[in-house]
């Protein structure tokens, strides 16, 4: 099938072999099995006139729907218990979700997760999606199985929320054109900006009105009806021919095991506290990424026959200048989550809870505009001018951060967060669309399940880049500071630790202003860097290619036909006779 407007810049070593039947069965994935671990097919690889049109059915707003309700079910995982943690959970859970080497962690299961996901998802051949709501679980097993245990549990859990996330965009992948897809994309978000306005207010009632272990039990009700809707209405094709061994064989194990060696050693240097020149520091981040290289080499020798990340996704220019900006886009975002709070609570002094109500420009314009970017791509189809205005976006925002001073007024500094989320918002959910546009139908979820593989991997670097700035420019200031002991505090690297203001406020007044003036001063650094990053991406998108999005969908993944659907399609054509 040829998209509107002309060909795509794919390089297509081999070609799909012809099919010659037109049943059901037949166009189960037998011969595309075989055709995946070969090549990279053309979007216009086959005819669009044996595929029918799109036509979202009943039965297809209620798998919206469910997946929307999943996706409601991570938003307020993750707004209820920022909100709650200050005040009502146990510190053993408020340990993990504060310090930075475990927030990394936490992103090394997610990134890993993803990779899996989509080996099991094409072992599994799409019939089923999980819905997550094991973290109920949390509240109760503190007692039997120890604090630690539940801290590192509760990590676990926060990951595989986020897997959702990539089922989500691969189900939808299966049943949607890629054109269509940000109109659905933004229900499905709606959904979840429900879920971001009401974290905070369900939070605070929780911590005021009920135990905290509610915090966990809300997965209950909301992961259970999101579980029954999928069930009844996701009824997918997938190859019933194939046996459950022969699939999991198809799991690249070493290169997940050579992937998975490589990010242990760089989480290991970079959670610990010693200076970048320490050789207990160079030595597992030289490691780290040796064996990355080694997974590169891997992974395009063609030895496994599905590579966890195929390096046929990456045969034009496209491709990998939109994973550059995906991770750049990535990184920026957690760049501004982590440390926009510092400069709330160190150097305005904010509580955690006014930092909580401080934040919410950054939560409630993003959703929005990331709905309404995805709505624009789905009008036009044209993601470049989107991804330029995104980032520009971004790189304004970020240098107007690092104008921010003790004394910024309200209006200022939630303008400057509106403008931060407005770009971020515009290319959310449209750099997924601009990487799946080069490769074929066949390989929607590769393509998916790499994106996410990315992203995830911009989030560590998102936290572990500014940490490292940060602490290293707070370390160089902290001589203006006249308290000798709080000092040495800071030269172990321990600022973004000790950024909050009751801390701070117990210190006599003129030391609180030298130490205001430290992080204001750390800060602006750390704004400024991030505009370096920005314009990097505002350059990368002038060189991307405007890749026609298909309007039609060929995929052998597709939702089962009802007997009601068959009957009325016949009906339909004895008419048309």
């Amino acid at each position: 099938m040829v998209a509107a407007g002309g060909s795509v810049d794919v390089d297509v070593t081999t070609a799909l072999p012809a099919q010659t039947a037109a049943t059901a069965e037949d166009k189960i994935p037998v011969e595309i099995s075989s055709s995946r671990e070969k090549t990279c097919l053309s979007p216009s690889s086959s005819s669009s006139s044996s595929f029918p049109e799109f036509k979202p059915s009943y039965r297809f707003w209620c798998i919206i729907i469910g997946l929307g309700i999943t996706n409601l079910l991570g938003a307020l995982e993750n707004i209820v218990v920022s909100t709650a943690a200050p005040c009502g959970l146990p510190a053993f859970i408020w340990a993990v979700v504060q310090c930075i080497w475990k927030t990394v962690n936490h992103y090394f299961y997610c990134r890993h997760l993803y990779t899996w996901e989509w080996d099991m998802r094409w072992c599994q051949q799409r019939k089923h999606v999980d819905c997550r709501s094991g973290g109920a679980g949390n509240g109760e097993w503190r007692d039997y199985y120890g604090d630690w245990f539940v801290a590192y549990f509760f990590q676990f859990t926060k990951a595989d929320i986020a897997v959702a996330n990539v089922q989500i965009d691969i189900i939808v992948s299966d049943l949607v054109p890629l054109r269509q897809r940000g109109n659905y994309m933004a229900v499905i978000l709606a959904i979840y900006g429900i879920g971001v306005s009401l974290g905070p207010f369900i939070g605070g009632a929780i911590v005021y009105s009920t135990t905290w272990r509610w915090v966990f039990y809300l997965n209950l009700p909301i992961g259970g009806t999101s579980l029954i809707v999928l069930y009844l209405f996701l009824q997918v094709n997938y190859n019933k021919d194939v046996g459950f061994v022969q699939k999991l064989q198809r799991i690249d194990v070493v290169g997940n095991g050579i992937l998975m060696a490589g990010a242990v050693a760089i989480l290991y240097a970079l959670s610990i506290s010693n200076p970048w020149s320490s050789w207990h520091k160079l030595v597992p981040l030289i490691l780290g990424f040796l064996s990355f290289f080694i997974f590169a080499v891997y992974e395009a020798s063609g030895i496994p026959s599905e590579p966890v990340i195929p390096t046929r996704l990456f045969t034009n220019r496209t491709s990998i200048i939109v994973s550059i900006n995906t991770f750049l886009n990535s990184a920026l975002l957690f760049w501004v989550m982590f440390f926009l709070p510092v400069y709330f609570q160190a150097v305005a002094l904010y509580s955690p809870r006014r930092t909580g109500v401080a934040l919410l420009p950054y939560s409630l314009v993003g959703i929005p505009g990331a709905a309404i970017s995805a709505m624009a791509l789905s009008r036009w189809g044209k993601f470049r001018p989107l991804h330029f205005a995104g980032f520009a976006l971004f790189a304004i925002s970020l240098g107007l951060l690092s104008l921010q001073r003790e004394d910024t007024s309200t209006a200022e500094w939630a303008i400057y967060q509106c403008i931060f989320a407005l770009g971020a918002g515009m290319v959310l959910n449209t750099l997924l669309p601009a990487f799946q546009a080069p490769a074929s139908e066949a390989d929607q979820a590769a393509a998916t399940a790499t994106w996410y593989f990315i992203r995830t991997f911009g989030y560590v670097w998102g936290v572990a880049i500014p940490a490292a700035i940060f602490n290293s420019r707070v370390a160089v200031l902290r001589w203006r500071i006249s308290d000798e002991g709080l000092r040495q505090q800071l030269e172990s690297g321990s600022a973004y630790q000790l950024a909050a203001a009751q801390f701070i406020e117990h210190y006599p007044i003129d030391v609180q202003g030298e130490i205001r003036t430290v992080y204001r001063e750390a800060l602006k650094r750390v704004w400024q860097i991030a505009v370096v990053f920005a314009g990097i991406a505002c350059v990368l998108v002038l060189l991307e290619k405007e890749i026609p999005l298909r309007t039609v969908l060929e995929t052998d993944y597709g939702l089962k036909e009802s007997p009601k659907d068959s009957r009325e399609e016949k009906d339909v054509e004895r008419n048309q006779d």
